[in-house]
Formats: structure tokens, sequence, C-alpha cells
């Protein structure tokens, strides 16, 4: 790894390198030790997170006091318990999706039986949704690049689904880039996955309209957020930040939102993260009326909603977090090849890596090629629609 051992039992090495359980004892200030004042193990990778932020690049670390199942240590591995929280450093890109694929498939399936309960008047039960929450969070911590591919798969029909489990994905990928406490990204998680229960009352004629909605049915629409409010009075165990992040997404800074009239200083953090999310995703999603919007021009209409509607600063860094070109999204290379985002850890925003599957040029499809920005003589000349393409991007996630 080319660390250099300051003990026996310390070693230096790069704060990417940083796994949950491993024992830090100092930093590297300008190429000089600090010890700091509380030493300890990772326990959760927001202090990884903090740590990067604080352009802290080296670390050192004791062996000894790191848990067993940090990747430190090589004798008692096979007895170790297992951490559910550490990085599975051999499962593979397509085992990854698999996973990702499952648990999305699960997450649908919660909600739409839950959906047609709470139609029905039974009580929520939070634990079933913490779970999902809890995986997601893992799934994120893990490796969010293969949830952010199998997400951006969207089908029109299921569109309320699918747009719940996202807006949970991404304040939970979000709050860690904000180094928020795990606890409140699943709260916030459970929050999203709700978020849109309401609409179970809302006719579904207006619903799923195929189109602009008059005055009067936007007001019907505006409805789903009242009950919300009263599905949420009877739901036991439900979180305030939950509760918070499901009744405060139409809600704007300026006080002209929806279902209180909320101003700056009454909407939360998660409150305002709930509001960009939730309108980013609804933008890049393909609706029965509409065809999905590339993420940067998505990124264009949040900042023309600031600082008034949204949170200017928060939009910067959900900028900052997803990407200009996230993974999952489409792509088109100065070769007029077209591919998917499929890689970007540890890159800037302009050099991931895509995988190319079509080309504009010939309106035909290629060969399938990882092609790697950092060393092709390429560049991105823009994002692309899943809607403006002639061919289906589908089967290539």
């Amino acid at each position: 790894m080319g660390d250099s051992v300051e003990s026996s039992n310390v070693i230096k090495i790069p704060v990417d390198r940083l796994a949950l359980g491993m024992f830090v004892t100092a930093i590297d200030r300008q190429q000089s030790k600090v010890d700091i004042r509380n030493p300890g193990q990772i326990k959760h990778r927001d202090a990884i997170v903090k740590l990067k932020k604080n352009n802290i690049a080296v670390v050192w670390v004791d062996v000894e006091r790191s848990s067993d199942t940090c990747g430190l240590k090589k004798g008692d591995r096979a007895n170790a318990p297992a951490n559910p929280l550490a990085r599975k450093a051999t499962v593979t890109r397509d085992g990854q999706q698999a996973q990702a694929k499952k648990l999305l498939a699960e997450a649908k399936g919660l909600i739409k039986k839950v959906m047609s309960e709470t139609f029905e008047g039974k009580p929520i039960e939070v634990g079933q949704f913490e779970d999902v929450a809890d995986k997601m969070i893992e799934s994120v911590m893990d490796d969010a690049d293969a949830f952010k591919c199998i997400s951006a798969l969207r089908t029109k029909d299921a569109y309320l689904l699918e747009h719940s489990i996202n807006v949970a994905f991404l304040l939970v990928t979000f709050g860690k880039h904000l180094g928020l406490e795990r606890e409140l990204l699943k709260q916030m998680a459970v929050g999203g996955i709700l978020h849109d229960i309401g609409k179970i009352k809302v006719d579904n004629e207006v619903l799923h309209k195929p189109g602009r909605l008059t005055p009067e049915e936007f007001e019907h629409m505006k409805l789903h957020q009242v009950y919300a409010a009263e599905i949420m009075r009877e739901t036991e165990g439900l979180s305030q930040v939950s509760k918070d992040v499901c009744l405060m997404h139409h809600e704007k800074l300026d006080g002209k939102g929806y279902p209180h009239g909320l101003t700056e200083d009454q909407i939360p953090q998660h409150g305002r993260m709930s509001c960009i999310v939730d309108i980013f995703d609804a933008l890049t999603a393909t609706r029965c009326y509409k065809e999905a919007m590339s993420p940067a021009a998505a990124f264009k209409i949040l900042l023309s909603l600031t600082p008034f509607h949204l949170d200017q600063k928060l939009v910067y860094e959900f900028i900052r977090c997803v990407g200009i070109y996230p993974v999952g999204s489409l792509v088109q290379l100065s070769d007029e090849r077209v591919g998917i985002v499929w890689d970007s850890k540890g890159r800037d925003a302009l050099h991931p890596i895509v995988k190319c599957f079509y080309s504009l040029k010939h309106k035909r499809y290629t060969e399938v090629t990882m092609v790697d920005l950092l060393k092709a003589e390429l560049n991105i000349e823009r994002g692309v629609s899943p809607g403006t393409l002639e061919v289906d991007p589908t089967p290539f996630y």
C-alpha cells in the first residue's frame, strides 16, 4: 500500500483506504503527525466524510485496536463476526447491481402493499420501512453506484412507487454527502418512502391526468398533503424527522408553499432537502405526459427556484453530491457515441467511466465498450434524455 510504519502496531494510511472498524489515533497536518483528542474506531462512514471535508488525506491507524473485520488483521478473519456495514470488497459490480435490483423490488412491493392497506384504513407498521431504509443505507455506504444505475431505469406506469424509492435514496445519498448521522439518514429515508402516501386518496383521474392540471384539479391534488397528515397522526412510531420529510416537501422558503405555508425559519434542514430531491427526481423521471429531463437541465431549474423556494446553499451542495453527469445517466461523447455513466468514484465530474453502446453518427448499436475519460482523448458533449434516443438503453444497465 505504500504505507509507512510508525510502530509495530500503528500504520499510516490514506483516508481513501479507511474502513469501518479501523482505530484512528492521529492525523497528518502539513506532513506532521497530530494526535487527535478522541482516538477511536471508525463507527460510521460519516467520520470518513468529515475527515475528507477537513482536507485530511492521511491518518495513523492502530492495527491491534482496530476491529477484526476492517481488513487489517489477516489471522482471525474466518472467525470474525460479520459487520453488515463493512465494505464488501469482493462483491463485483454485477453482484452489487443484482443486490440493488432485489432491494428495489422489495421496496416497490412493500410500498404497493402499504398503499393498498392504507387505502383500506389499516395502520402503517413503521418497522418494515425501517428495515428497507437500513438496507438502502448499507447500499449507499458500501457503493451507491449500483443502486444509482438500477434506479435510473424508470417506467411510466410505476412512477409513484419509483419516485418514493428514489426520493428516499437521494435523501440518504445527500445526507451522507453532508456528513449526517446514520440514525438521521434512516429517519429521512422512511419519510422519503412515505412522502407521497397521501396520494392514495387523490382522485385517480387527477393523479394520472396526462397533461396540465386545471386550477381546481391542482387544489384537489394539493389535498394529498392534508391526507398525508391524517395518516401520519394515526401512525405509531414515526419520528418527527420522517413526518417533516413527508409533510414539508411542498413548502417554500418564502412561505408560499403548502400545506401550512411555512417560512424559512420554520423549515429544518431535512425538510429543505426533501423539497430539493422531490423536485429533482420528478424532473428527471419519465411521466405519461412528459419525457425525462437530463440532470443538467433539472439542475438549472433547481437553481432558478432559489432563493425564494429552495435553499440556495443546499441546492449547490446537492449538485456537488449528485454530479453534473450522475452515475446511471446517459451522455453523448465527442465522437457521437452514447453511453451510460458507469463509474465516477475518485474522479472529477467531467471524467467518469462511460459504458458506450450506441452511435448517433451511424444510427446503430456499437460494441459495448467501457471508455475511461481520464485516458481517452474524448469528452462529454452533453447529457442525453432517454426519450430523445431512438433506441431503448434499458438492456445495457
